[in-house]
């Protein structure tokens, strides 16, 4: 697995702001949308390209496309939906589906309720959105989903990273027995868990902050 953490002032900038106790939900939305921008520059960084040519209006040229199949991006329900646009400005052409996971909060353990993925991703590279990596469980379950369909591919955005989730996914798909690149990126690496799961320092629960608690 690799992990790369964002180094960026605007990042931190955003990222201090979001933290931010008394940041107001329409403002907290809106920086998120920013952040997750920044990022995906990082996480599509790998994305396969095969040359194409064009005609400029001076002369012709050789370039770049995208290579099919496209990618993929897969928001965790909920508060990974706060993040696609965010994504998606960047790739336009994506394909999007989406995975619902809920954490029993005095176990930890994540259980699918919901998946709108097609049956067969060959060849194409995923990209996960899910705010916040803290025990890894749900990050782990998409990850799996994702490759026991044939995903080339499987990268992570995540606002938030804590070190006991990042340990997990290193452990559940070492590079040496995973034949496909597994990548997290993310815009800090934060001290530990809490008692109750919750990433500390943190931003609390990114669910309610992006959308209001229910």
């Amino acid at each position: 697995m690799q992990t790369f953490v964002a180094d960026h002032p605007l990042v931190a900038h955003k990222l201090t702001t979001l933290r931010d106790v008394n940041t107001p939900t329409h403002e907290f939305r809106r920086l998120a949308d920013e952040l997750v921008t920044l990022l995906a520059y990082e996480a599509t960084r790998h994305l396969q390209v095969e040359p194409v040519d064009i005609e400029t209006p001076v002369t012709a040229a050789t370039g770049v496309r995208l290579a099919d199949p496209p990618p993929m991006i897969i928001p965790v329900l909920r508060a990974g939906i706060g993040m696609l646009d965010g994504m998606i400005r960047l790739l336009p052409g994506a394909a999007v589906g989406f995975v619902g996971l809920a954490r029993d909060e005095e176990t930890l353990v994540a259980t699918t309720y919901a998946e709108r993925l097609p049956a067969d991703l060959t060849g194409r590279e995923i990209f996960v959105l899910d705010p916040m990596l803290a025990t890894g469980g749900t990050l782990e379950t998409v990850i799996r989903l994702a490759l026991d369909r044939g995903a080339a591919s499987v990268t992570a955005v995540c606002l938030l990273a804590a070190p006991e989730g990042l340990q997990r996914i290193g452990a559940a798909f070492p590079e040496e027995d995973t034949p496909v690149p597994i990548r997290v990126v993310t815009a800090a690496l934060d001290a530990r868990l809490n008692e109750h799961g919750y990433i500390v320092p943190g931003l609390g629960d990114a669910g309610d902050r992006l959308f209001g608690a229910v």
